[in-house]
């Protein structure tokens, strides 16, 4: 059947028309004033349309439309939210105020906006849509590009074992804060990418997010294949034929889909592996429109691209087999002049090893000036795993640093707790996102205020918590007896401790259960009772963190304790920002070094909930013994039972010892005086220190002005700066074999004292290779126990002879500490326009 389609609209009043442009922008995801307009229109259509101000707006009635054009209070209250709406559009006086000509595109594979958005998965979605939202608040010249999930990730609920099962409604874009992009006449914006059977056609949409926008790659169309529209039905789904198609359509087509915007990415920053092969689609447009060479166009690229890894273990990296690689190699590199064997070798760490697999992480990072880990400890992490990328180079200088993760705070602060810190922090608080200082000012806000706040979220927590435990019982045919026991399930006046997340194995979700008797005692007790709230997802092929889950489910079926333990299905952000501001105790048990970040802790922290966490991710850098709890002190084990087994008991003992009778002392006027006191400083100490505004001020300052700075110089004269650097590493790859240090002299006596210096000579083969061409460093530190140098300090040689190839250098060694020291002679390369020296290859070792 052959039909003609349309599109129906709203008939909203003149008056009230600002809503529509509200509800299409999720600047209202962080703006309670605009949220409530939503809420106050119509509360039922509210909870009908999902919490989504899109959707909502066709379900009011034309009536009472009518009767609140007519309502000079709501009309009062959508004037002041649309003032603040344009003010903060106009962009004045944000933090950037540079020129906005050239654009920094961020790319990601999930984007955690809103719940009324259901593009994400996890803790990676959320740091996109937290990224983005920061990016609009400080002015950025910032865009996203990422893919539009017909599906989604999959909806979560359990069978009557506790078993997960998966469901994968269709999301409705038509009724979402998304629009498709158009030409001025009308038809999509399209772009195109060629496959090897196929050639897929992608459309565009635009998610805005106050000052910035998200640009959203659609497959689903009909000039597609029923299989090609299959590209973008789910997150995270299908085989690993799909997966590649995926990453390649988000790559390749995201940067060709900003060049059809009028929008140049002069900086890209790839969040994850999975969008990498963006890279090959600049360095094709560098050939293409600059005649560059291949080495050319990647020294174009490189001082230009951002690198962020989050995946801590190897196996969690993005591998792709040869033949599925040799499948796919013209449709990633026609136009690039990459042979076979030079783009395979992108992708390995050791590019001799025929055998092994190609990896999106390996390439993203030999593609980019700028690699960083989302931790200090992930950073440290990161640096020995790819280690073998740059061979003989020492660990401290693998050219990976860190900027660890924060969140977007007023989307996660509850209502009431910002009403509470706008009352008391003053207007900058948020009109100045950059003022992280202000957090100081906790001690300003009394400790009753602060309790009652908390108090009025865990009591709607709880109420919420009952609501959807209802809503569970009776989708899986429970009797009235059965829905009615969920009216009884928590209290808001005992300890609720949450664990909220992906259920992977390395979280160790059900540590707390393996002592079940000991946990009984704590659940049970009278006096001092403890309450649980488990919620999240475990990928749908993970059999072993489903099991996880049915634990749980069936430990809590025990009639004595079901009261105190609920599980939660289908986690969400509805259900995230309940938990994380309603809760005492956010618990977070993983197998360190396994958590790169984590960001659900510090979504708690800033409304005063204490975290409790092994000391691995961002709380190896957060926690001290004024704030929250800690499992440990950040040992490592070999024997994962043994870790368990230990572990399981320090969190006992912190629980029964500290935690529990914390919270239950009371002062004379009924409050946990103590505990109020590490909730302010929880909330002190670490809301402006984990927030997306310090780590977006981090990559703007480390990254994005340093990646804009070089493209501006890159591409003067006719882009001739990648042109020389490429022709300079060309020469030094072509000699540096015969690169040697040899005939090491010096003059030290071996009996020194701290502040002693001696002199050190060598003789450098350079072969052809100019002395200005390279640096030739006096390498010093401490030796260790395995011989091995720490802490140390290179130093720049200076050339006093040379003879033909042979060059004589000298420099000092300076003996600033006591013990067993030890020096070595290294050449790098030495060029003014390259962002760093260390070039994978390139470094050569006295003998």
């Amino acid at each position: 059947m052959k039909y003609q389609e349309f599109t129906v609209s709203p008939q909203i009043p003149k008056d009230l028309k600002p809503l529509e442009e509200i509800a299409h922008d999720l600047w209202l995801s962080w703006n309670h004033d605009a949220l409530n307009l939503f809420i106050r229109l119509d509360f039922d259509a509210w909870v009908k349309s999902g919490q989504n101000p899109v959707r909502m707006l066709g379900l009011v009635s034309q009536e009472r439309y009518e009767a609140l054009s007519r309502d000079d209070s709501y009309l009062a209250a959508l004037r002041t939210v649309v003032d603040r709406f344009r003010r903060y559009k106009s962009g004045k006086d944000t933090w950037y105020r540079g020129s906005r000509k050239n654009t920094i595109a961020y790319f990601s594979m999930e984007y955690g906006l809103d719940v009324s958005l259901p593009i994400y998965s996890g803790g990676l979605g959320i740091l996109s849509g937290d990224h983005m939202k920061s990016a609009s608040d400080l002015g950025l010249p910032l865009v996203g590009v990422g893919l539009l999930y017909q599906q989604g990730y999959f909806q979560q609920y359990l069978n009557a074992d506790g078993f997960q099962q998966e469901s994968y409604p269709e999301n409705d874009w038509y009724n979402m804060p998304v629009r498709k992009v158009t030409h001025k006449d009308g038809t999509d914006v399209t772009i195109t990418v060629q496959f090897p059977a196929s050639l897929v056609t992608a459309c565009v949409w635009e998610a805005r997010i106050g000052r910035t926008s998200l640009y959203l790659l659609d497959a689903n169309v009909e000039q597609n294949t029923p299989e090609d529209r299959r590209i973008t039905a789910s997150l995270y789904g299908g085989d690993r034929e799909m997966r590649i198609k995926q990453e390649i359509l988000l790559g390749i087509g995201g940067i060709r889909a900003l060049r059809a915007l009028g929008i140049n990415p002069a900086v890209t920053h790839m969040n994850e592996g999975h969008s990498a092969f963006l890279g090959l689609e600049r360095i094709r447009e560098y050939v293409h429109h600059q005649g560059m060479t291949r080495h050319e166009a990647m020294q174009a690229l490189w001082p230009t691209n951002i690198f962020t890894t989050h995946t801590p273990v190897p196996a969690g990296n993005e591998r792709f087999g040869i033949d599925m690689m040799h499948k796919y190699f013209h449709a990633i590199t026609d136009g690039t002049g990459f042979s076979w064997e030079e783009f395979i070798a992108l992708g390995r760490e050791n590019p001799a090893d025929t055998q092994e697999p190609f990896c999106m992480t390996v390439l993203a990072i030999r593609l980019s000036a700028y690699n960083n880990g989302v931790s200090k400890l992930h950073g440290e992490v990161s640096r020995q795993m790819w280690q073998q990328i740059w061979e003989t180079l020492p660990r401290e200088e693998i050219p990976i640093g860190h900027v660890t993760n924060g969140i977007h705070t007023r989307s996660f602060l509850s209502p009431e707790m910002k009403e509470l810190l706008d009352r008391y922090f003053g207007p900058r608080f948020d009109d100045d996102p950059t003022h992280l200082e202000i957090w100081k000012r906790m001690d300003r806000i009394s400790d009753e205020e602060l309790w009652r706040t908390h108090e009025i979220r865990k009591n709607k927590l709880v109420s919420f918590a009952r609501k959807r435990l209802r809503q569970q019982l009776l989708r899986r045919g429970a009797s009235q007896v059965q829905q009615a026991f969920a009216e009884e399930v928590l209290s808001p006046y005992t300890l609720t401790i949450s664990f909220a997340r992906r259920f992977a194995t390395y979280k160790r979700a059900t540590l707390l259960f393996r002592d079940p008797e000991r946990l009984r005692k704590l659940l049970t007790n009278p006096d001092r009772p403890v309450q649980l709230i488990f919620a999240g997802k475990a990928h749908p092929h993970d059999i072993p963190g489903k099991n996880l889950i049915k634990d749980i489910v069936h430990y809590a079926s025990d009639p004595e304790i079901r009261s105190k333990i609920v599980f939660l299905e289908n986690f969400d952000l509805e259900i995230a920002k309940h938990l994380v501001t309603g809760s005492d105790i956010w618990l977070n048990t993983p197998r360190r070094p396994l958590e790169a970040s984590g960001t659900s802790g510090m979504k708690a922290a800033i409304n005063g909930v204490q975290n409790f966490s092994v000391l691995d991710g961002w709380w190896d850098e957060g926690y001290n013994t004024e704030l929250g709890y800690a499992i440990g002190a950040g040992e490592e084990y070999a024997d994962e039972e043994l870790q368990d087994e230990i572990e399981s008991k320090l969190l006992y003992d912190l629980l029964e010892r500290e935690i529990i009778p914390t919270y239950y002392e009371r002062s004379l006027d009924g409050l946990p005086r103590e505990w109020i006191r590490r909730m302010k400083e929880s909330m002190r100490q670490l809301g402006g220190q984990f927030s997306t505004s310090r780590m977006l001020l981090e990559y703007a300052e480390k990254f994005y002005l340093p990646a804009l700075k070089n493209y501006d110089k890159m591409k003067r004269d006719d882009f001739n700066q990648p042109r020389e650097v490429a022709a300079y590493l060309q020469t030094l790859q072509s000699q540096w074999e015969g690169i040697s240090v040899s005939a090491l002299h010096d003059e030290n006596s071996r009996s020194l004292k701290v502040g002693d210096s001696f002199s050190v000579s060598c003789s450098v083969h350079l072969g052809e290779i100019a002395p200005d061409q390279v640096d030739v460093q006096l390498y010093t530190g401490r030796v260790n126990s395995q011989g091995e140098l720490e802490s140390p300090e290179a130093v720049s040689m200076k050339q006093k002879d040379s003879d033909g190839p042979l060059h004589t250098y000298h420099g000092k060694v300076r003996c600033k500490l006591a013990g067993r020291q030890g020096y070595a002679i290294r050449v790098m390369p030495n060029h003014p326009d390259l962002v760093h020296p260390y070039v994978p290859g390139l470094i050569a070792w006295n003998s």
